[in-house]
């Protein structure tokens, strides 16, 4: 019932910048949170930053100060702007959304299917 595609992923110097985005579509009422996960070779997935419909957000120690997650409401859609990239940023970035669906009340979870960002020294 909803679709999430993620685009701006790529190959980028250290240093660099990326902006990562994310829109949902489908049968939905409303989106109640927005997250950025990522997974790299060899390591568990991790929460990057979230968003709530009311605007609160919340981000890895890892990436405090660096990244910046923002929403467009009339677009259904999620931003993550990435500055100042390292290499251990490399990772494949998932999109994951809460939603209400029609004619329930309860959220569910959707995922993207993943975008890769590759940051070379």
């Amino acid at each position: 019932q909803v679709q999430l595609v993620e685009s701006g992923g790529g190959l980028v110097q250290a240093g660099g910048s990326l902006r990562l985005s994310c829109t949902a579509s489908g049968s939905f009422s409303r989106i109640n949170v927005m997250r950025w996960y990522r997974q790299a070779p060899g390591k568990q997935r991790e929460l990057v930053a979230d968003i709530t419909s009311s605007g609160s957000t919340n981000y890895a120690d890892s990436v405090k100060g660096r990244f910046t997650i923002s929403g467009d409401n009339a677009k259904n859609t999620v931003y993550l702007q990435m500055n100042s990239l390292k290499p251990e940023d490399t990772a494949v970035y998932y999109c994951n959304v809460d939603v209400t669906r029609l004619f329930t009340t309860t959220s569910f979870r959707y995922w993207g299917q993943g975008t890769q960002v590759t940051v070379s020294s």
